[in-house]
């Protein structure tokens, strides 16, 4: 009895835990979620619910009036002009570059002909065979089921 209570206090504490360490893997700059598909997860930004993916939430990419989701802001993912978006950092480590609307930005995963946003480079989330864009991988964002699902960082508005 007592080893199946210390095993359910861990799987509650688990998502808070890793929310720290996330938090912690930014630096100076601002956690801003999992870049993940998965709508259950915590701090998913596909959780509509929850702190980083809510259409309310200061810290939301889906909030239209924060720095993070504004069509307007240097720092947003909305902004096809966005010259400091969001950055995506790998459960590896691995940079993945930045999660913009700006087709021009050599980082931006919307660039098609950039190292992030090709479609063939094994850096990018845009690429369905590289361990970051597979559908089936557990550090892909396209992967609703992935357990090591990319965070976010932001710059300070």
């Amino acid at each position: 009895m007592k080893q199946k209570t210390i095993l359910l206090a861990a799987a509650l504490a688990l998502p808070f835990i890793q929310s720290t360490a996330s938090a912690q893997s930014c630096g100076d700059g601002v956690f801003l979620g999992r870049l993940s598909s998965n709508p259950y997860q915590p701090d998913s930004t596909a959780n509509a619910f929850g702190t980083y993916g809510s259409a309310y939430s200061s810290t939301s990419i889906e909030n239209p009036y924060s720095p993070y989701g504004s069509a307007y802001s240097p720092t947003s993912v909305a902004n096809p002009y966005a010259t400091a978006a969001p950055k995506i950092i790998a459960a590896d480590g691995q940079y993945l570059g930045r999660l913009s609307a700006n087709p021009y930005d050599p980082d931006s995963v919307s660039n098609p002909y950039g190292k992030y946003g090709s479609p063939y480079s094994p850096t990018s989330i845009n690429n369905p065979y590289s361990q970051y864009g597979s559908p089936y991988s557990p550090m892909s964002p396209n992967n609703p089921y992935a357990t090591q699902a990319p965070i976010l960082c932001g710059d300070e508005d």
